[in-house]
């Protein structure tokens, strides 16, 4: 996988609550609950995104986590630069050092194509648009596919 497990969870939750588009906080519980998330692991990630200024969160009984600006603001490029950073964007596939067009490896031109098309695909792509896609398609956040957008 590309993506490490945590920033798929990331996504995953940050769609979640672009959906629920309102500005109360939702509990961690919930969301794990709702997509099928390990509680422990989803509060460290959402812990990064929270630092990273994309959501934010309030202790307490009617306390839990929201979108710091609204889903058409924030892209998917962001939530990968918060968990994974960039490196995944800028480094060689096979993870040579000075790999460049000076000193190509093997596959050096066509990484480069690929993940200029990915970095493109992230930043073009917001939650709004994901959840507006979502709907439309009757597409899944969940393995089982039970979720129902709002």
């Amino acid at each position: 996988m590309l993506l490490s497990n945590a920033c798929v969870y990331g996504m995953r939750a940050a769609v979640y609550l672009a959906s629920v588009s309102n500005d109360s906080y939702t509990s961690i519980t919930q969301i794990s609950d709702d997509l099928d998330i390990s509680r422990h692991f989803l509060t460290k990630v959402l812990q990064e995104l929270t630092k990273a200024g994309l959501l934010e969160s309030m202790k307490g009984p009617k306390g839990g986590v929201r979108l710091a600006y609204s889903g058409d603001e924030i892209h998917l490029l962001e939530i990968v630069a918060a968990i994974d950073g960039m490196d995944i964007l800028t480094e060689c596939a096979l993870g040579l050092p000075g790999c460049g067009s000076e000193k190509p490896c093997p596959i050096h031109d066509k990484w480069a194509d690929t993940r200029d098309e990915i970095r493109k695909m992230l930043s073009e792509s917001s939650l709004k648009d994901l959840v507006d896609r979502g709907k439309e398609g009757d597409l899944r956040i969940t393995a089982d596919g039970n979720f129902n957008w709002a």
